[in-house]
């Protein structure tokens, strides 16, 4: 009975390392980006812009059954500065941006949940997941690549899908584009 006691304990151990591991996104290399583009007749008058939506945390399943999560807090999000804006400008874009757009005092966070990461290649996954963005939540699919220890993907997502009306100004002669496209790079901590 010992005997077969210790072989269980030793086979147990020596398979610890094969059991999948839960890691914490690093919210410090990891980022999202999201380019807002213009439209419009007096379009050429305005300016493309580039928001920095840190992840304030999340996790990442790798292997055994991979799955991924994380969250913004909207109140995080900055519209990187353009050297052909006035500061003035600026901090009125951003503000439009919190109030008007993503109303970050009603709608505190975004927020992704992998429901299903199927392996297409070496390096390469689909992820299908839930998307919850302005109060409505809507099913992404995504094409995730590794490269390194980062694992990248871009999209394009429709604001209106979301709830979201695009800013207009000047009787609609200066927009802002429907579709954002989105660049994530997501890194998980060492464990």
């Amino acid at each position: 009975m010992r005997l077969r006691t210790l072989a269980l304990c030793t086979a147990i151990v020596a398979a610890s390392p094969l059991i999948a591991q839960e890691k914490a996104i690093d919210t410090q290399r990891s980022t999202i980006t999201i380019h807002v583009g213009k439209s419009g007749l007096l379009s050429a008058a305005a300016h493309d812009h580039t928001i920095n939506a840190p992840i304030s945390s999340g996790t990442i399943l790798e292997s055994g059954n991979p799955h991924i999560e994380f969250r913004v807090e909207t109140a995080t999000m900055t519209v990187k500065p353009d050297p052909k804006v006035d500061a003035k400008d600026q901090a009125t874009i951003q503000t439009h941006m919190e109030e008007m757009t993503l109303e970050t005092k009603k709608f505190p966070e975004i927020t992704f949940r992998s429901s299903r990461v199927q392996k297409l290649a070496d390096g390469q996954w689909k992820v299908d997941g839930d998307l919850s963005l302005h109060g409505v939540t809507k099913a992404v699919s995504l094409t995730v690549k590794q490269t390194g220890e980062s694992y990248t993907t871009h999209t394009v997502l429709k604001q209106t899908d979301f709830g979201i009306t695009p800013i207009s100004i000047g009787g609609g002669m200066i927009k802002v584009k429907n579709e954002v496209e989105i660049d994530f790079q997501i890194f998980a901590r060492p464990a």
